[in-house]
């Protein structure tokens, strides 16, 4: 084996090598390319369910302020229920009392049934509506008489007819009044 024999051999290694080493760096580059195509995917999709998984729990959230509102709104409307029932039994007791002018144990329990019907009422945060001698408020007086009267300013009220009560700051029943003229 001469010298150009040798160098022939050599030269034809060297380029088998480097055909080999160009196809196995544009294998990897390939591989490579193909890996980070997948993972920018793989990204993504875990992007989308982050994000969806982010509206999830708004929504939830959402839902348990609502369901929260929804169930104290549905508290109020039956204890106003109940209360707008037992207002005008409160206003027989008033009546019957005012009426009543022997003492004796049966108008004593009449009264304490009274009382602990209004103990009832405040527990619940009912309070009547002070309407005597208060300037009229249309708000939460209904006025069903007006009348004159002597020393007292124009639009207050003089007497008050049937009690008016609210719940909280809504107004369940106005107090029935007469005002001055």
């Amino acid at each position: 084996m001469n010298n150009e024999e040798r160098d022939l051999i050599e030269e034809k290694t060297e380029e088998v090598i480097e055909e080999k080493t160009v196809e196995e760096k544009e294998s990897l580059s390939q591989e490579a390319e193909a890996k980070e195509a997948e993972n920018n995917e793989k990204d993504s999709e875990l992007d989308l369910i982050k994000d969806k998984f982010v509206r999830l729990q708004a929504d939830f959230i959402n839902f348990k302020r609502r369901t929260e509102s929804e169930k104290k709104d549905y508290v109020e409307l039956g204890i106003e229920k109940i209360i707008l029932g037992l207002l005008p039994i409160i206003d027989n007791f008033e009546r019957a009392l005012d009426a009543n002018t022997e003492k004796n144990s049966f108008s004593e329990g009449v009264e304490m049934i009274y009382v602990q019907l209004l103990e009832l009422l405040e527990k619940n945060d009912v309070e009547e509506i002070e309407a005597l001698n208060a300037e009229f408020n249309p708000n939460i007086h209904h006025a069903v008489l007006v009348e004159p009267k002597e020393g007292v300013k124009e639009g207050m009220v003089i007497e008050v007819l049937q009690k008016g009560y609210k719940l909280g700051e809504r107004v369940l029943r106005p107090s029935m009044v007469k005002v001055s003229q």
